[in-house]
């Protein structure tokens, strides 16, 4: 993924820790507005989620962010 997007994932799970706490929980749709604008970066994102990490659904915004950091 690149730096942008690492960056919004990034920032957007802070958002939702600030406002909900750690146990707050996301799917990678958190990541993108309504609409499918870029389905290349929907479609990168997901096989991040999906293929390589085999995440569920919905997972901790906390560890998401902690596996992007660490991924950068």
């Amino acid at each position: 993924m690149d730096k942008e997007i690492r960056a919004k994932i990034i920032t957007i799970c802070d958002e939702k820790i600030q406002k909900k706490g750690n146990a707050v929980g996301l799917s990678f749709y958190a990541f993108f507005s309504n609409k499918n604008s870029n389905p290349k970066l929907l479609m990168e994102v997901a096989t991040w989620w999906i293929q390589k990490h085999q995440l569920n659904h919905f997972e901790k915004a906390i560890t998401i962010k902690e596996m992007v950091v660490k991924d950068l």
